[in-house]
């Protein structure tokens, strides 16, 4: 069943509106968040008029739910709940109380190791270590290091942003890495593939370590160009407020909670259309998540009737393609917010280091069969 012309017409608008609103658009840029949140909230409305049998679209009380929880729940530590908002507050704030002695240790390890090993390893260890300390602490310990780093503010984004890519790929190794590879298992769970703990690392892995390390030497590239004596290569001040922390928290919030209406409102367009795609056009298709929440995509899109190269593809090109923009992963959303990177600055590096890690993962998985 097709949607209306109508319906269809109104998902485009909403999707052109999220993909170039904020690059064309000044006030957009300045108010992304809530921005997202308004066009997450059109989806979801619009969804509503689409009825796909088995399927619930449109607004209903588990999905607000899921909207306002989701933020603040993404696993438990002793009986407590840790979401994204409790862990960008508090290491906000720790780094506020203690942020000194921490800026002092990082300088010490630039003057031992050089920017270009420093930024090497950062880009490699949190890739590798995203899958076991998740994703949100990988870039809140990312920005940290990058601010002390004596670099001027381009290379901070080229370095920030090739960390991202690091991040969003090797997170995907465990469940406990982002909420993307825990829907992946949960979804592969049964027969055939009764996916555990290691699934996604041993079919994954092959894919991802080298692309990790791929990614370090492509960091020590653009730092390798950089004159040591630019005036602008200097490490920021630190000079938050504990207003700054909390309103930071406050604003990863609100985009979760928009990713979240935004990635179910466009379920009907992801069901009708998407997961009817073979795999090695919707690898291409799924570049969408570099606007779009790929848990969501990944939820749609995966099931155990998959072959194994077609869960490959979709999960590959939902990873690569969230690190193209802002709003593809939760990384990215975390270090563009508290280095102050707009659009056109993430997409400057972001598209098309995306675009080509995609073609060559393209080649490695459908052409090479590797």
């Amino acid at each position: 069943m097709a949607l209306e012309p109508g319906i269809l017409a109104g998902f485009l608008v909403i999707f052109l509106a999220v993909l170039l609103g904020p690059f064309k658009i000044h006030v957009i840029e300045e108010n992304l968040e809530p921005f997202l949140l308004v066009c997450g909230i059109a989806a979801m409305t619009l969804s509503g008029f689409v009825e796909i049998p088995g399927n619930e679209t449109g607004w209903r009380m588990e999905i607000i739910e899921e909207a306002f929880t989701a933020p603040l729940h993404v696993g438990d530590i002793f009986g407590i709940p840790i979401g994204i908002f409790q862990i960008v507050l508090v290491v906000g704030l720790i780094i506020y109380k203690w942020h000194a002695p921490i800026h002092k240790i990082i300088r010490k390890l630039t003057d031992m190791l050089s920017v270009k090993v420093l930024g090497f390893l950062l880009i490699v260890i949190l890739g590798l270590f995203s899958s076991v300390m998740s994703a949100i602490l990988a870039s809140i310990i990312l920005v940290e290091v990058v601010n002390a780093m004596p670099l001027s503010r381009k290379s901070k984004i080229d370095l920030t942003i090739i960390a991202c890519f690091s991040i969003g790929l090797g997170a995907a190794l465990t469940p406990l890495g982002e909420p993307l590879s825990t829907i992946a298992i949960s979804k592969l769970s049964g027969a055939p593939y009764h996916a555990d703990f290691m699934f996604l690392f041993n079919m994954l892995g092959k894919y991802i370590i080298p692309g990790i390390l791929a990614y370090g030497i492509i960091g020590m590239f653009f730092l390798g160009k950089v004159d040591p004596k630019d005036q602008g290569m200097k490490a920021s001040e630190y000079n938050e407020t504990v207003k700054d922390v909390v309103m930071r928290a406050v604003k990863v919030y609100v985009f979760i909670m928009a990713l979240t209406f935004l990635g179910d409102g466009f379920k009907p367009l992801i069901l009708e259309y998407f997961i009817k795609i073979p795999s090695g056009i919707l690898y291409w298709v799924n570049m969408v998540s570099a606007i779009l929440d790929n848990a969501t995509l990944a939820a749609a899109e995966i099931g155990p009737a998959l072959s194994e190269v077609q869960i490959k593809s979709i999960l590959m090109g939902l990873l690569i393609a969230g690190g193209m923009l802002i709003p593809g992963n939760i990384p990215n959303i975390i270090s563009a917010g508290k280095l102050g990177i707009n659009s056109k600055e993430w997409a400057k590096l972001g598209l098309p280091l995306g675009l080509i890690s995609m073609a060559i993962y393209f080649a490695v998985i459908f052409v090479l069969g590797f």
